[in-house]
């Protein structure tokens, strides 16, 4: 370590000053560290260990010989060829950024909207009431919300026993794929509106109570401060979790689609997606080095959408920029 020579303030002899070092401030905060460590290892190894497996997407796989004893692909970039020329490729993956983009802005208008109502809510028990309800749909399953779903929709569900009650003829929901974006978008936005407005209220709550007050003296209505005052101050918020959910554009939430949807397959034309497209091509053809090059071009492409979306952030504001 480096040593600097200072003088006492008050003894007036020198004395010798220690510059500590990554070693010396580990033991310092060593209880900071060792809080850290579960959190390190899980990112070792269930986020950068597994990266290792991107070579399976260049290689034919046999699972006979392992993940580096495997030919290399020959052309190299065979497996991408399929995603390339395959129209149910482009298929998955525009259904995939189209319904992202869906629940991007249905979450965003829900949740702030959600959010924005609790906080004006005076009554602390009825508030506290109203946000447990909301919340409580995130706990349910996909399974069973795929269960739902299905009684639902079906030829004798509850949706097609009223249309009949108003004598119109029932909607057949599972021949109807047009239908689905709006319906998956639905069934999303009843499940996670709770939770995602869990960060906006937080947000919400810590801005500061002078401003709603100046606002008020001055006449200004309750919809006026949230319009001039909460939406303004969320901005920040709004733009770093607007970018984390584009850097997911390219991930369909799996467990969704394939309880809710399932095989259908009269629906793909609107509902099947990366996920449930690669799943399906492991399932059926075992092409493992065909679905490891849609999993990395996924990631690649979202990569890239992150980039973009920060870029454009940080030129609308700066300071709510990731990076």
């Amino acid at each position: 370590m480096n040593n600097i020579k200072g003088t006492e303030a008050t003894g007036g002899g020198p004395r010798t000053i220690k510059r500590r070092g990554f070693l010396g401030e580990m033991s310092r905060n060593w209880s900071v560290y060792m809080m850290f460590l579960p959190v390190f290892l899980l990112l070792l190894l269930f986020n950068y260990l597994p990266m290792a497996g991107i070579v399976v997407a260049f290689k034919n796989y046999q699972f006979s010989d392992g993940l580096f004893g495997s030919e290399w692909a020959k052309p190299l970039l065979s497996n991408f060829e399929y995603l390339v020329n395959s129209d149910y490729a482009f298929r998955a993956i525009r259904n995939t950024v189209l319904l992202n983009l869906l629940f991007i802005a249905t979450g965003l208008l829900f949740e702030i909207g959600l959010a924005l109502l609790l906080n004006e809510i005076r009554g602390k028990y009825f508030k506290k009431v109203a946000q447990s309800i909301t919340f409580l749909p995130y706990f349910i399953s996909w399974i069973v919300v795929g269960v739902f779903t299905y009684n639902l929709l079906t030829d004798v569900g509850v949706v097609n026993s009223i249309i009949k009650l108003f004598g119109h003829e029932p909607i057949d929901f599972y021949n109807s794929p047009g239908l689905w974006p709006a319906i998956l978008a639905l069934i999303m936005r009843w499940k996670v509106t709770g939770y995602g407005s869990v960060i906006y209220l937080a947000a919400l709550t810590g801005i500061d109570s002078s401003y709603y007050e100046a606002a008020s003296i001055d006449g200004a209505t309750r919809w006026q401060q949230m319009w001039y005052i909460s939406l303004p101050l969320l901005r920040p918020t709004v733009i770093i979790l607007t970018l984390l959910a584009v850097g997911r554009i390219m991930n369909a939430d799996f467990g969704m689609f394939y309880s809710v949807v399932g095989s259908a397959a009269t629906l793909y034309s609107t509902t099947d997606v990366v996920d449930t497209f690669v799943y399906r091509g492991l399932r059926l053809n075992g092409d493992v080095g065909m679905s490891a090059a849609a999993g990395f071009l996924q990631s690649t492409i979202a990569f890239v959408l992150v980039l973009g979306s920060n870029l454009i952030a940080r030129r609308l504001d700066k300071d709510s920029a990731l990076f």
